[in-house]
């Protein structure tokens, strides 16, 4: 029985899909949505951003605060409310460390470009792959 979901979400059109099927799907179990902040880039931006910042953790609420408002305005239409995290370093690594303390993860397919994918690599395989728990991937 589903009783934990981890939701990982960034501020992509597949990820909202994920969480709208959570929340579709179920709707009576704990649904946390988590934002992994200084994801790798082609260009390490985001990352150096983060590492020039005087509060490292202030700065990651900060940037995840537009995700967990949209994901909090997706919950509220089904009344439902989710709890809220923030993890720092690379996606996949944040998400499959996190797994273990839930039942299942639901993710969005990859909606990023080949050149993104070859140079960040695509996610949810990664997590599909490695995970220590079940994961449906939304489309």
């Amino acid at each position: 029985m589903i009783s934990r979901i981890l939701v990982p979400m960034d501020d992509s059109e597949m990820a909202h899909r994920a969480l709208e099927y959570a929340l579709e799907n179920h709707p009576d179990v704990e649904i946390t949505v988590l934002h992994v902040v200084g994801s790798p880039s082609a260009m390490g931006g985001v990352v150096t951003a983060l590492a020039l910042e005087d509060d490292l953790e202030e700065a990651a609420q900060e940037r995840a605060q537009e995700v967990f408002d949209d994901a909090r305005g997706l919950a509220a239409t089904y009344d439902v409310e989710i709890t809220t995290e923030v993890q720092l370093g690379h996606p996949a690594r944040a998400i499959l460390n996190r797994a273990d303390d839930f039942d299942v993860v639901i993710i969005g397919s990859h909606d990023g470009s080949l050149a993104d994918r070859l140079v960040i690599g695509n996610v949810a395989q990664k997590v599909f792959r490695n995970s220590p728990v079940s994961v449906i991937v939304a489309r």
